[in-house]
């Protein structure tokens, strides 16, 4: 019927309830991968909650998504802004190496509020990464280069307007996940 839901999309609801890194890496291995055209425009973020360091960082601070406005016109860290508006933030004033590390500190609704404000004046107009086809876990699939991170984005589809993103950064553990929307 054309008015059932689409099966990835509820399990992905599923996971996004919580669960553990290798059922969303099982989930993840499971879908079709991307082209990177497909990405263009603006997309809302949600976090996958697996456990991560970064889990429970990205939506407190007021993480909107991401923008792709071509291959080489990527901003990875869009955030809502006060009055309804968002703005880009440099990827490279993010101390990704402390924020992995302080993760469980940074988590605390008083160093939250501190950190908001760092964040507008880590604004910026230019983007701060670029979309590529690599292979990874055995697919090829649209995935987003950070010009200033050793951190990897690999993409695949769950639906027309909807992404899982798989966070993959150097070092051992599980990638962050997180679920895209297309606005």
């Amino acid at each position: 019927m054309a008015n059932e839901p689409d099966p990835a999309v509820l399990r992905l609801q599923e996971l996004q309830a919580g669960t553990d890194a290798g059922t969303a890496l099982a989930f993840f291995d499971s879908l079709p991968p991307v082209q990177v055209p497909e990405l263009n425009g603006s997309w809302r973020g949600t976090e996958v909650p697996t456990g991560h360091r970064l889990a429970g960082l990205l939506e407190p601070l007021g993480w909107y998504g991401k923008r792709f406005d071509g291959a080489e016109e990527v901003f990875p860290l869009v955030f809502s802004g006060s009055g309804g508006g968002v703005f880009n933030v440099n990827p490279a004033l993010v101390p990704l190496s402390a924020v992995l590390r302080f993760g469980p500190l940074l988590r605390k609704p008083d160093v939250l509020a501190a950190v908001r404000p760092a964040l507008r004046a880590a604004r910026t107009r230019r983007p701060g990464a670029r979309l590529r086809m690599t292979e990874y876990r055995g697919v090829l699939s649209a995935s987003m280069i950070y010009d200033a991170l050793p951190v990897l984005d690999v993409f695949r589809r769950v639906d027309a307007r909807t992404v899982l993103g798989a966070m993959d950064l150097r070092g051992p553990g599980a990638p962050f996940f997180f679920a895209l929307r297309r606005d």
